[in-house]
C-alpha cells in the first residue's frame, strides 16, 4: 500500500498502559473528501499527487490506515466549567507521531472517528459543520500568527448522526505538536501513580522542552515554561478578539497551542464580557476572563505536579503557590507589550498604560468594533461613526498621534503587523458552513483564502471586514459533541 510519505514514530503508545487504549477507528460506510490542506501536506512531506479522491477519502476516514500507524485513544481528565470529570478521547484516534522533513514530530489525529472506551455513552462521531469550523478557524489562527493545531483534511462519512436533529457525519484530521494536556497530568495524578507521573513529566520535557532536560527539578521547570507559553497564548487571543469558549483543563495544551475549536468565535464590538458559547451560561469563559481562567487551569496543573515539586508536602504546596502567584506579572507584561504593538508605541513611557486603558474604555462605551478600530488608526477607515464623533475619542486620538509622531512610520508598520484587517467574522463563518453543509464549498473556500492573508489590504473583500448586521447580534455557538 502507498504510505503517502508518512513517517510514524509511536512514543506515546510506549508510556504506561493507563495513559491510552490501543484501538482503531471505526470504519464508515461511504467516505467522501470535502477538503484537503495541500500546503500543510507538503510541509509534512506527504505526497498525494497520484492519489484518487476516493483513496484520500478512505485514508482520512480511517477505512485504511497508513503503514506504521498504531492508533490509540488517549486518557485524560478535565475540569469542565469547574467540575472534575474523568475523560479521554471519546471520539478521536491518534494515529501516531509523524516526523516531518525538518525532523519535527507532530501528532496525526482523527476527530469523529468512532467509539472508544472513553466515549461515555456517546456515538464517537462528529458532524460536518463543527469539523469544518475547526478546519477554518484553526487555519485562520495559524495565518494570524497564533500557535495552534492545524487541520489537514475533512471527509464526510456518508452516515447521519443524531444531535438535536440529524446531521451529516464527518471526520477531521488534526495535526498538533502533541495532544498532551493539563488534563493528561490530572488523569495520572488522580490515578495516584507516581511512577507514571514521573514518566509523563520526562516525556513532556523530552518532547517539547529538551532544553529543560538537565533542570534541577524538571516538574518545576516544566510548569514555569508551560505557564509562560499559556500566558503568551491567551495574550495572542486577546490581540485578535478570539474567544475560545470552552477553556476546560482538557483543552489546555502543554505545548502552548490553541486546541479544540468547539464553540469558539471572534468578538465584533469590544466588550470584555462577550460570550458566544451556548453552554457558558455564567460567562466563565468570556473574552475578558480568559486570562483569569488560564491562571485557574494552571493552578490545577500545579496541583497535579505536587508530588514532584518537593519531597515535603508543605514545601510542595508553597512551591506551587509561588509558581501560580508569578502568573499575574507574566501575563500583565505580555498584555502590555501586546497592546503597545497594537498602538504602535515603540518606546516605554509612563502614560502608556493610561493611553491603552482610555482607548479600551472609549471603545466599550461607544460599542466600537474591536478589529476595525485599530485598523482605523492605521488607515482612517472605520465603517461606523459613533466613536469618531465622541469628544473623548477625538481628544484621545490627538494624544496618541502626539505619542507616535517621532517614530510614525515605524509605529504604523508595527501596527500593521499586529492588527489584522480580516478575522473570521462570525456571520461569514456561519454562511460558509451552512453552504458547505448544503453541498457548496465555494463560500467556504473564498473565506479560507481571504483569511490566509489577514494583514493584507484586500479591497475587493471589504464586505468581509464589516461586523455582523444587527439581526445577527444574538449569536450563539455550539460545542458540536
Amino acid at each position: 500500500m502507498n504510505n503517502f510519505g508518512f513517517n510514524f514514530d509511536n512514543t506515546y503508545a510506549k508510556l504506561p498502559e493507563i495513559m491510552a487504549t490501543k484501538i482503531s477507528p471505526v470504519p464508515v460506510k461511504q467516505p467522501e473528501l470535502v477538503i484537503l490542506n495541500t500546503h500543510l501536506a507538503e510541509e509534512l512531506g506527504l505526497n498525494f499527487s497520484n492519489t484518487s479522491s476516493q483513496d484520500l477519502a478512505n485514508l482520512f476516514s480511517g477505512n485504511i490506515l497508513p503503514e506504521g500507524s498504531e492508533p490509540i485513544a488517549q486518557a485524560y481528565c478535565g475540569h469542565q466549567f469547574g467540575h472534575f470529570v474523568m475523560l479521554g478521547d471519546g471520539r478521536a484516534h491518534l494515529l501516531g507521531e509523524h516526523i516531518n522533513p525538518k525532523n519535527i514530530k507532530v501528532d496525526i489525529q482523527f476527530k469523529g472517528s468512532g467509539r472508544t472506551p472513553y466515549s461515555r455513552m456517546g456515538d464517537g462521531r462528529a458532524a460536518l459543520g463543527p469539523m469544518l469550523r475547526e478546519y477554518l478557524i484553526s487555519e485562520a489562527m495559524h495565518h494570524l500568527g497564533i500557535s495552534t493545531t492545524r487541520s489537514l483534511a475533512v471527509v464526510k462519512t456518508g452516515e447521519m448522526i443524531r444531535r438535536e436533529t440529524e446531521l451529516k457525519g464527518a471526520i477531521l484530521t488534526r495535526v498538533a505538536a502533541s495532544h498532551l494536556r493539563v488534563g493528561t497530568f490530572q488523569y495520572v495524578a488522580a490515578k495516584q501513580d507516581l511512577n507514571a507521573l514521573k514518566q509523563l513529566v520526562d516525556y513532556a520535557v523530552a518532547r517539547h522542552y529538551p532544553e529543560l532536560l538537565n533542570s534541577q527539578n524538571k516538574a518545576v521547570a516544566l510548569f514555569k515554561t508551560v505557564m509562560k507559553r499559556q500566558a503568551k497564548l491567551v495574550t495572542e487571543w486577546l490581540r485578535v478578539g478570539f474567544i475560545h469558549g470552552v477553556m476546560n483543563t482538557d483543552n489546555v495544551s502543554i505545548s502552548g497551542e490553541t486546541i479544540d475549536y468547539g464553540p469558539c468565535a471572534f468578538m465584533d464590538q469590544y466588550d470584555p464580557k462577550t460570550v458566544f458559547s451556548s453552554i457558558d451560561h455564567y460567562g466563565r469563559y468570556a473574552f475578558g476572563s480568559q486570562s483569569i481562567i488560564t491562571k485557574w487551569n494552571l493552578a490545577r496543573f500545579a496541583e497535579s505536579l505536587l508530588p514532584l515539586l518537593a519531597e515535603d508536602e508543605k514545601k510542595a504546596v508553597k512551591v506551587a503557590e509561588d509558581l501560580i502567584h508569578s502568573y499575574d506579572e507574566t501575563f500583565e507584561n505580555h498584555f502590555h507589550e501586546m497592546m503597545k504593538k497594537k498602538l504602535g508605541l515603540i518606546s516605554n513611557e509612563e502614560n502608556d498604560k493610561a493611553i491603552i486603558s482610555e482607548l479600551l474604555n472609549l471603545m466599550y462605551n461607544n460599542q466600537s468594533d474591536y478589529t476595525n478600530t485599530f485598523r482605523y488608526l492605521i488607515n482612517n477607515k472605520l465603517p461606523q461613526n459613533k466613536l469618531l464623533n465622541n469628544t473623548g475619542f477625538i481628544t484621545w486620538e490627538q494624544k496618541w498621534k502626539n505619542r507616535i509622531k517621532q517614530n510614525q512610520e515605524e509605529a504604523l508598520n508595527l501596527m500593521i503587523e499586529n492588527n489584522p484587517e480580516f478575522i473570521p467574522r462570525n456571520h461569514k463563518v456561519e454562511e460558509a458552513l451552512k453552504n458547505a453543509e448544503n453541498g457548496s464549498v465555494k463560500s467556504f473556500n473564498t473565506l479560507l483564502n481571504i483569511l490566509k492573508n489577514p494583514y493584507t489590504n484586500q479591497i475587493e473583500y471589504e464586505d468581509y471586514q464589516k461586523p455582523a448586521p444587527p439581526s445577527d447580534k444574538i449569536y450563539k455557538t455550539f460545542c458540536g459533541t
